[in-house]
């Protein structure tokens, strides 16, 4: 249960540090500040959701492209973020392109890394 909750408070705080450094890096990406935690809201449930879908759909369908599932479902979770009012708004390709890249690597990491450091840390002091 622990690691669970961990989880999902990693995955809300990488969605966070994802969107902002998109805002800040990139200028056609726009994230209103009354909006950010329904964007952060939206974007980890539909990352969350999205992932086991777009994975089942493309081993079935598409093979090929199972690599690359991770960033499928985080465009899709961007795409449906920006479709509710006052929270992002993407407004050109590249950026769709380069922030899709930027919040798959933040989060990627975020939810590998970080939980890897606090559950080795626990670990440690366990058989200290």
């Amino acid at each position: 249960m622990v690691r669970f909750l961990v989880n999902i408070a990693v995955s809300l705080v990488m969605a966070a540090v994802g969107l902002l450094l998109c805002a800040w890096l990139l200028p056609a990406f726009h994230l209103d500040t009354s909006g950010f935690l329904i964007a952060v809201l939206v974007f980890t449930v539909a990352q969350a959701v999205l992932s086991p879908f777009v994975f089942n759909v493309a081993r079935q369908y598409a093979s090929a492209i199972l690599g690359g599932i991770g960033l499928v479902s985080t465009f899709v979770a961007l795409l449906i973020a920006s479709f509710f009012p006052g929270g992002i708004r993407i407004d050109d390709i590249l950026t769709w392109v380069l922030a899709t890249l930027l919040m798959w690597i933040v989060t990627a990491l975020g939810t590998w890394l970080i939980p890897l450091l606090i559950f080795r840390k626990r670990r440690e002091s366990r058989t200290a």
